[in-house]
């Protein structure tokens, strides 16, 4: 891999994870994905009891279309292997995208008469900014919270250029999907604009919508 696009790839990695200290919630929501380690770090925030439920929701997206299970029976089967016991495990899946995520596991949980007012949103380091400016937008009146597996910009270099694009791909929906009114707004510095226009021009473009 190019060593300049690994430098510009960090600039945009450093401004989507989004940590911060975590509060008690209703709920855990780990958001589907192809990467399992996100349902095992769901599980792990259950049994610290950061909160009393745990939601996995996805149902087949951009990365895992081919799968034989929804990302949300892939994630259940982890937060089971994980300790996390049936009566304190939802799934949900229909979701293709972060929004759904949201908009389809609150439904589920309105469904059943839960209400929520606080909850930890968990997927994969580089998604959490967007997780939780989406879910302020789709679920409005919810204290939200990012959690993540504790993996670092190296932990992602199996297939680098993938990670890579999906990065790019998320780092202009922060700003494309802001102003389309699916997402809060999260400034992007100048910086960070620049490393994702010039990554887009090196090819790294597979996720950027047109």
């Amino acid at each position: 891999m190019d060593a300049r696009a690994r430098g510009l790839a960090r600039i945009i990695w450093d401004h989507l994870v989004l940590s911060g200290p975590l509060s008690q919630a209703d709920v855990i929501l780990a958001l589907g994905c192809h990467d399992t380690r996100v349902a095992a770090h769901a599980a792990s925030l259950w049994h610290a009891g950061w909160a009393p439920l745990v939601i996995v929701s996805g149902g087949r997206g951009k990365i895992t279309t081919a799968w034989a299970e929804t990302e949300a029976r892939v994630f259940g089967r982890v937060a089971r292997e994980h300790g996390v016991p049936a009566d304190a495990l939802l799934l949900e899946e229909t979701a293709t995208n972060t929004g759904e995520n949201i908009t389809a596991s609150r439904r589920l949980l309105d469904e059943r008469g839960i209400a929520v007012r606080s909850g930890i949103l968990v997927a994969k380091p580089y998604m959490t900014r967007r997780a939780v400016a989406t879910a302020r937008r789709q679920w409005p009146g919810v204290a939200w919270s990012a959690a993540s597996p504790e993996l670092g910009f190296d932990a992602f270099d199996a297939d680098e250029r993938q990670f890579i694009e999906l990065m790019v791909g998320d780092l202009q929906r922060m700003v494309v999907y802001a102003e389309r009114g699916f997402q809060v707004p999260m400034p992007v510095p100048a910086v960070v604009w620049a490393a994702y226009e010039e990554l887009a021009r090196l090819g790294y473009d597979r996720h950027v919508i047109r």
